[in-house]
């Protein structure tokens, strides 16, 4: 079997593949006919040497992916039909005035928001929130080491409380499938098949380098991280987590970085749970969506060839 670098994210009605350099997304439309887009990745930290250090890299790889999330997620949902993006509208008096202050760059800058609103959301949920409900047990636990675990045992909780609701959603699961699909095309790619519905459909709709993975891995991380962070006062205890998450996100990507790297049997028990948890969310998909999933890898080996 062979190891690729390309990655993928399911989409609204789609999916996207991911390579070195660019980045094809595959977005079925309302006639049921399939719109294949691809984008060159501006890779802004790559400028920068420091980026390219462990730890630091996985900062600037996980800023980046919830960048380009946010992109792709946008510009699908205009493609599927579930925004109208017809430059027909006319704009309000806020947008007009944010389109004549900011002019071309609105876009972009609206994309940074939502990606700067959706950190905020989730360290508010996955690292204030778990440090609030552990300090309730503050008077029952032997001291702030146990403090630590209970905090560690309420964040893995509200994670996967999260997933599972959501799960629920019919337009999620169907977002799910696409992820499915994401994965078994390039479980069939990494075992050099032809990439045929077929042939696709063969393989299983796990995969260890999963963004899902990665984010398990990052709730055991911080458990293990913050163990050894220990303040008795919960404000310190909240700023010690946020700032501390961007060490967390790097140590995890290096530990997803190696265990798509190797086979062995450490790698396999390191990634197990990951891999559980993909029971959740991804699903087994239908033939128009391993289509989707096919295009957007053939996209992208079109321009980047392994």
């Amino acid at each position: 079997m062979k190891i690729t670098s390309i990655g993928g994210q399911a989409v609204i009605e789609g999916v996207m593949m991911r390579g070195k350099k660019m980045y094809a997304m595959a977005v079925r439309r309302p006639d049921g006919t399939l719109c294949i887009e691809k984008e060159p990745i501006n890779d802004v930290f790559n400028k920068n040497s420091i980026f390219k250090l462990p730890i630091f890299r996985g900062v600037a790889a996980f800023v980046q992916s919830l960048v380009i999330g946010v992109k792709i997620i946008t510009r699908s949902s205009q493609i599927a039909g579930l925004e109208d993006d017809s430059d027909d509208i006319e704009p309000g008096k806020f947008e007009k005035f944010l389109q004549r202050v900011f002019g071309d760059k609105l876009g972009d800058l609206l994309i940074y928001f939502s990606v700067l609103v959706s950190l905020v959301f989730s360290i508010g949920l996955f690292f204030v929130l778990p440090v609030i409900i552990g300090s309730w047990f503050k008077n029952i636990v032997p001291g702030t080491w146990a403090i630590g675990i209970v905090e560690g045992l309420v964040r893995m909780g509200i994670f996967l409380a999260y997933l599972i609701l959501i799960s629920r959603m019919k337009e999620i699961n169907r977002v799910f499938r696409y992820h499915g699909a994401e994965h078994k095309t390039i479980n069939c790619f990494e075992h050099d098949e032809e990439l045929t519905v077929e042939n696709v459909k063969k393989y299983k709709r796990f995969h260890k380098r999963c963004g899902t993975s990665f984010l398990l891995i990052v709730m055991i991380i911080s458990m293990l991280v913050f163990f050894f962070v220990r303040t008795d006062t919960i404000t310190l205890r909240i700023i010690s987590r946020v700032l501390l998450v961007p060490v967390v996100a790097g140590i995890s990507y290096e530990v997803l970085k190696w265990a798509g790297r190797s086979d062995s049997f450490l790698v396999k028990i390191v990634s197990a749970p990951g891999l559980c948890l993909q029971r959740i969310t991804t699903a087994e998909p239908d033939a128009g969506q391993i289509e989707a999933a096919i295009a957007a890898m053939k996209g992208v080996l079109e321009d980047e060839p392994e």
